[in-house]
């Protein structure tokens, strides 16, 4: 078994892709003090925010390397639906993007909630509304992706809701903390092994 060495600025991670097939059974919503809200159009700027803060302890980051002409471009297109996860308090503590632009299919592009939510049975009413949206007219194919960085619980997660794992891919991507995406503390629990950009703004900056 051989091993191969990842440079000090990369990351490597495993990505599951998992599918469902067949909608799941209606069944009553679960009780949720939290709502979704429709960002139609959504603001750049505003979903950077959102996705930094429910998506930076997983290191989460293809969006935030996008300048703003190519993520309007995205998230403005008619196939694609951008929700906030709203408290009592009209905070928004989560996101859920869905993206219909494949004839008869729906990826689950991002769901999640802020951390400080974690293990509070949140994340079933989250799916729940997921997967209503997600199956409209003509989809027969809904599918998502998880890897190694993200949440320990989040393949079982999935695989309870539902979804079959279908296959494995191993990825490798320039850490967004060395890049500046990301604040250098984010995501403590794997491990930053180069050194910090001399500005790390500047780079943020440019990236959007």
């Amino acid at each position: 078994m051989g091993l191969t060495s990842v440079p000090a600025d990369q990351l490597a991670t495993i990505v599951t892709t998992l599918e469902m097939r067949r909608r799941p059974p209606l069944r009553p919503m679960p009780p949720s003090p939290f709502r979704l809200v429709a960002w139609k159009p959504a603001d750049p700027a505003r979903y950077r925010q959102l996705f930094r803060r429910v998506g930076g302890p997983w290191l989460w980051f293809s969006r935030l390397t996008l300048d703003d002409a190519a993520l309007t471009k995205i998230i403005h297109d008619p196939a694609v639906s951008v929700f906030a996860v709203a408290d009592p308090k009209g905070i928004e503590v989560g996101m859920l993007e869905l993206d219909h632009r494949r004839a008869g299919e729906c990826e689950l592009s991002y769901v999640g909630l802020v951390p400080e939510l974690a293990g509070q049975g949140h994340g079933g009413w989250l799916m729940a509304e997921a997967l209503m949206r997600a199956w409209t007219p003509g989809v027969a194919r809904v599918w998502v992706h998880t890897c190694t960085l993200d949440h320990p619980a989040a393949l079982g997660f999935y695989r309870r809701s539902g979804f079959v794992p279908i296959g494995r891919t191993i990825e490798t991507f320039p850490d967004p903390r060395v890049l500046g995406l990301l604040p250098p503390e984010t995501a403590p629990q794997i491990p930053m092994l180069a050194p910090v950009p001399a500005d790390p703004s500047l780079s943020a900056t440019a990236a959007t």
